[in-house]
């Protein structure tokens, strides 16, 4: 998992909040495929309202400036983030996220490498509703500052605690990587975050800089699918 503070600053999160108060709402099953229906309840503001698609491209924009998501998700294709809202004794249960998507309003199609919740609600708005993603170390519960986001394999299993007072509002949105390959993607932003580390440090040659440059952009090149 990898955690991005502040993506949306906390002017940004009010206007968001503002404008979904007034947006067309749907029940979030019909957006949910095969078992994920089942255990789905909760609500999703209307894809097609112009409020919501504006909102969306708010945030497609801010992932497409954020060099931590550029870095980490390395993305080749992102899925229009859509907008989630738990009232309460509403939850999503444990499930997968469906491995190929079909993109809004297109025939193309994309594959769900990571996934990525932002939060619109601040932890001491609603009671329960954690993230809980399934990972080697166990099952990780996470709740988030409103504004702040994590992203995690959407191969992983994951699900939505109930929520038992109060309301959680998040924004989802599914990317496709340009590397394919978890422990891949993976070494590469952690070259990268290194990288980028270094380059802070007056100590360190512009020549080992390059080294390490010529690495990364190669091991990319070796592994990418565009």
């Amino acid at each position: 998992m990898i955690f991005i503070k502040q993506l949306l600053s906390s002017d940004e999160v009010g206007v968001f909040r503002q404008q979904l108060q007034q947006a067309r709402w749907q029940d979030g099953r019909s957006t949910a495929m095969g078992m994920a229906a089942s255990v789905k309840r909760n609500g999703q503001a209307d894809p097609t309202d112009p409020q919501v698609q504006q909102l969306a491209n708010t945030l497609l924009a801010k992932y497409g400036h954020n060099t931590q998501i550029i870095s980490a998700a390395l993305p080749h294709r992102i899925f229009s983030p859509c907008f989630n809202r738990y009232r309460q004794q509403q939850t999503y249960g444990l499930h997968v996220d469906a491995a190929i998507m079909r993109l809004p309003g297109s025939s193309e199609v994309m594959r769900s490498d990571m996934s990525m919740t932002t939060f619109l609600s601040s932890p001491d708005e609603y009671d329960g509703g954690e993230l809980v993603i399934k990972t080697e170390f166990g099952y990780q519960h996470v709740k988030l500052e409103a504004g702040d986001a994590v992203l995690y394999s959407s191969g992983s299993l994951h699900k939505v605690n109930p929520v038992t007072a109060g309301t959680r509002l998040a924004a989802i949105t599914w990317i496709q990587s340009m590397i394919a390959d978890n422990q891949m993607r993976e070494t590469l932003y952690q070259l990268d975050q290194s990288i980028q580390s270094l380059m802070q440090n007056e100590a360190i040659s512009r020549d080992e800089l390059d080294r390490l440059h010529h690495v990364y952009h190669n091991l990319i090149r070796q592994h990418a699918r565009v």
